[in-house]
């Protein structure tokens, strides 16, 4: 599911584009949320600093020291992935907001024919995105690759598990092995991991946990060439927290 932020300072124009959205999201089929519409830059940039967020629609012109195009700049310095929209009644800003990587700029007030354009262009873009996030159902299902713990196998399901929910699919087990980036390695024959998610792994119990406490098991077969990924440093952040207890 596709994570978006709002932050205007209007509240009626906020709630006006949140429905907006959650109008295109259902009429279109789009696996999206809007998981917070704020009116300051402060609850956005907290917001940011716990959560998972993909797309980002910011008014320029805040009333208070921070633009959204500060905002921008503040997140773009430890995300490079996610959307940004911007949305502002002052033209003269347009040019200015493309200096952050802009997905989009909309005029106000919003046009929902265009906010929806916009938002098909913007999935249609993630479609084709080769890494960042992982397509299920015919690409009806999408998810923040950031997002997923560990992927499993059971029987002809495919289950994606990330920290809020489980997503099920009837997609190929090696299939999605096969696209994945290498931060994700098999360490089962029934599990794949992400080890950039991982918090701690107990290797006399051959058991992975991950940062909601959930956990999944190394196999045998599996258990040296996944531990090898640590001793390599494909995911160096996650080495202080292995807990390899003998």
């Amino acid at each position: 599911m596709l994570n978006f932020v709002l932050c205007d300072d209007n509240l009626p124009t906020l709630n006006r584009l949140n429905k907006m959205l959650e109008a295109i999201f259902i009429n279109n089929n789009i696996d999206a949320t809007v998981s917070l519409k704020a009116q300051s830059s402060t609850d956005v940039l907290n917001y940011i600093e716990n959560n998972k967020v993909d797309v980002l629609v910011l008014d320029i012109n805040l009333k208070e020291n921070m633009s959204g195009c500060d905002i921008a700049d503040t997140v773009r310095k430890n995300n490079k992935d996610v959307y940004i929209i911007f949305t502002t009644g002052h033209l003269e800003y347009a040019l200015l907001a493309y200096k952050y990587k802009t997905f989009d700029y909309l005029p106000k007030p919003i046009i929902e024919e265009k906010l929806e354009e916009t938002i098909l262009r913007l999935m249609d873009d993630i479609e084709k995105s080769p890494a960042k996030f992982l397509k299920l159902n015919n690409n009806k299902t999408i998810i923040n690759q950031d997002d997923i713990n560990y992927i499993r196998r059971d029987g002809m399901k495919l289950i994606v598990h990330t920290d809020d929910r489980t997503y099920e699919s009837y997609t190929s087990f090696n299939k999605i092995e096969d696209c994945l980036p290498e931060n994700f390695v098999r360490c089962h024959k029934s599990f794949i991991a992400n080890v950039n998610n991982i918090t701690d792994i107990e290797t006399n119990k051959n058991i992975i946990t991950f940062s909601n406490n959930e956990n999944c098991s190394i196999g045998a077969k599996y258990k040296n060439n996944f531990m090898e990924v640590f001793k390599n440093g494909i995911s160096s952040n996650n080495l202080d927290s292995i807990n390899n207890r003998k």
